[in-house]
């Protein structure tokens, strides 16, 4: 059987898909069982998108499935996710979230947990480092997308 690191070291794939095309790098996979059903990274930049999270993405790309099927399914994510896209678990009632690290960007944790979400956090520090050296690298970039949400907080 495949272990959390396996499918988180998928979803730090994406994530590097995802610098390479000049956009954030935040990578996810979705998983069924044993088994990557989809794939998803930031693309906010790259498609001048006001939705488009690693976790939405992902979510997107395995298309409508049942609730059955999503009650199977586990997330995988670099960084903790953010309000939005924990809300989206949430209504999809995607049990389980396994996130890279949430050090440098905390997301909504504590929504996940309140909703019934087990949440484990692997504090994977290649995650961390591909995060920070982008927002070091471009700090213009990072300051802009924290505007348009109104969010003022530095990452750590």
């Amino acid at each position: 059987m495949k272990t959390d690191a396996y499918f988180m070291a998928e979803a730090l794939k994406e994530a590097e898909k995802s610098l390479s095309e000049g956009g954030i790098p935040i990578g996810a996979v979705l998983v069924k069982g044993d088994e990557i059903i989809s794939r998803g990274h930031n693309r906010l930049i790259q498609n001048d998108s006001v939705l488009l999270h690693a976790e939405m993405d992902a979510i997107e790309n395995a298309g409508r499935l049942n609730y059955d099927d999503y009650r199977k399914c586990t997330l995988y994510t670099t960084l903790s996710p953010c309000p939005m896209c924990s809300g989206t678990v949430i209504l999809y009632n995607i049990p389980r979230v396994v996130i890279g690290e949430n050090t440098t960007l905390m997301g909504a944790e504590k929504l996940l947990k309140t909703n019934d979400v087990e949440v484990i956090v692997l504090d994977d520090v290649r995650c961390r480092d591909l995060f920070l050296k982008f927002t070091g690298d471009n700090s213009e970039v990072w300051d802009e997308e924290l505007k348009k949400v109104g969010n003022t907080t530095e990452v750590k």
